[in-house]
């Protein structure tokens, strides 16, 4: 259970900065390289670096590297996966009846 939560734990940093979201919104349109984001976002190599290493340890974007330059892109199978571990938390889950009342009556 303890490494269920950290894989959970995992995407939803992914998810939790401006930047990194910044960045998805670029890659929705499809596969980007990374002197592309650079221009776009304005920010620096290094916090880029950064930003991808969590959004890649998350498996919700893969980098393929070309030249001296890394292409990245949405993993689709990490953006489902993504999807689902969102749904698990905010689905509500009804006690059966006799769990109901936590007090004796």
């Amino acid at each position: 259970m303890v490494s269920s939560y950290n894989e959970t734990v995992k995407v939803f940093k992914a998810f939790c900065d401006e930047n990194r979201l910044k960045i998805l919104e670029q890659l929705r349109t499809g596969e980007k390289c990374a002197c592309k984001l650079l221009d776009e976002l304005h920010i620096t190599q290094p916090t880029l670096s950064h930003h991808m290493k969590i959004l890649c340890d998350a498996d919700i974007v893969q980098g393929r590297k070309e030249g001296k330059w890394v292409h990245y892109s949405l993993n689709p199978a990490g953006a489902e996966r993504a999807k689902k571990l969102l749904e698990q938390q905010v689905t509500l889950e009804f006690p059966g009846e006799q769990d109901a009342s936590c007090c004796d009556s």
